[in-house]
């Protein structure tokens, strides 16, 4: 089964997301910050990455973008998860390079349907 990198810096979503994705059979990493995230996608090369936006230092923009840009993690899509509803902040994440981009509180079934047009 696919493996899903967390980057959140709640324990409590990080703990909710991993109890869904458990339950559906993946294989999940976690990473609490920005450049955590980063390290441990360009180190594991995960399905997928979920990434939160509000983060103290590397925000989940920012790491979005080093992801997308970067040679060895160009390919893995990412789907932001995040509290920031706004337009503009969905327009603006998926110029990051974001593939997909879900506000909290999540839907699992939306959630699961989303990673698995990813990791396919």
């Amino acid at each position: 089964m696919a493996t899903v990198l967390i980057v959140d810096d709640s324990p409590t979503e990080t703990y909710k997301l991993t109890s869904m994705l458990e339950k559906h059979g993946y294989s999940v990493l976690t990473a609490e910050s920005g450049a955590d995230g980063v390290a441990k996608a360009k180190k594991e090369q995960p399905d997928v990455v979920i990434m939160d936006v509000v983060m103290p230092g590397l925000n989940g923009f920012q790491a979005t973008r080093q992801l997308s840009k970067a040679s060895e993690t160009a390919d893995i899509p990412i789907i932001i998860v995040t509290t920031k509803d706004q337009e503009t902040d969905r327009v603006w994440g998926m110029r990051q390079g974001a593939k997909a981009y879900l506000t909290k509180p999540i839907d699992e079934s939306d959630l699961m349907d989303v990673i698995a047009n990813f990791s396919c």
